[in-house]
């Protein structure tokens, strides 16, 4: 298990806290996200992959949560592709299957994970995601709008992501300069493999703005509510 937290938070809007260290509900965010995965029987491993100026961070605040879950960190780079490239240099050797989520999705429910884990080992690299509902403009770089994009079979993706390890070791061997890569399955797609789309949850929200914070925690009290 990849848990990606080197981004740089340029959108989160607080020039003093990543939003990987905002607090929810007594917590930060990564470690809610690392929670959904630690108690699981079919993760043998978690690694985080940080951005080398926040490991003196992690090393003072949570070296005691690092030990007790036994996580891995490993240094990430400028790019997300960079970092999950850095972190499967740490996998284990006798992993057949690596997934990747973000540290930023801290509300995923297990439901969803067992979904994603047993389609990929089905078809061998599944993802999930959300049908697009809205009507999609494109426009130019002055705003205005160029077209109408049909939204039939169109879907926003979230995380987590999994792929037979051996997939995903290769699609990532053959990266090169792939413009604009923002998820694995893009790297899977460019390889030739094969990916599932699975059911996703709109309670599975990414933290990228200051005010996805306060839905994030009235998402987590709507799950414990029942």
């Amino acid at each position: 298990m990849i848990i990606p937290a080197a981004g740089r938070s340029t959108r989160f809007g607080d020039a003093r806290t990543k939003k990987i260290f905002a607090d929810l509900d007594g917590r930060p965010v990564w470690q809610r996200s690392v929670e959904a995965f630690i108690h699981r029987g079919d993760v043998a491993q978690i690694i985080v992959a940080i951005s080398a100026d926040d490991r003196p961070i992690f090393e003072e605040r949570y070296q005691e949560l690092i030990d007790g879950y036994k996580l891995t960190l490993v240094n990430g780079g400028q790019e997300r592709v960079d970092s999950v490239a850095a972190a499967l240099l740490a996998v284990l050797p006798d992993c057949p299957f690596v997934a990747v989520h973000d540290a930023a999705r801290p509300c995923v429910e297990p439901g969803l994970i067992d979904r994603v884990f047993a389609k990929a080992i089905e078809r061998g690299a599944a993802i999930p995601g959300l049908a697009v509902s809205d009507t999609l403009k494109r426009v130019d770089s002055d705003g205005r709008i160029v077209e109408t994009v049909p939204r039939a079979g169109l879907y926003g993706v979230q995380t987590p992501q999994a792929f037979r390890r051996d997939w995903l070791d290769l699609a990532y061997a053959n990266r090169g300069n792939l413009p604009g890569i923002t998820d694995d399955a893009q790297l899977l797609e460019a390889a030739g493999f094969p990916c599932q789309i699975v059911e996703g949850a709109a309670s599975n929200i990414k933290i990228t703005r200051g005010e996805d914070l306060p839905l994030a925690r009235m998402l987590r009290l709507a799950v414990q509510a029942g």
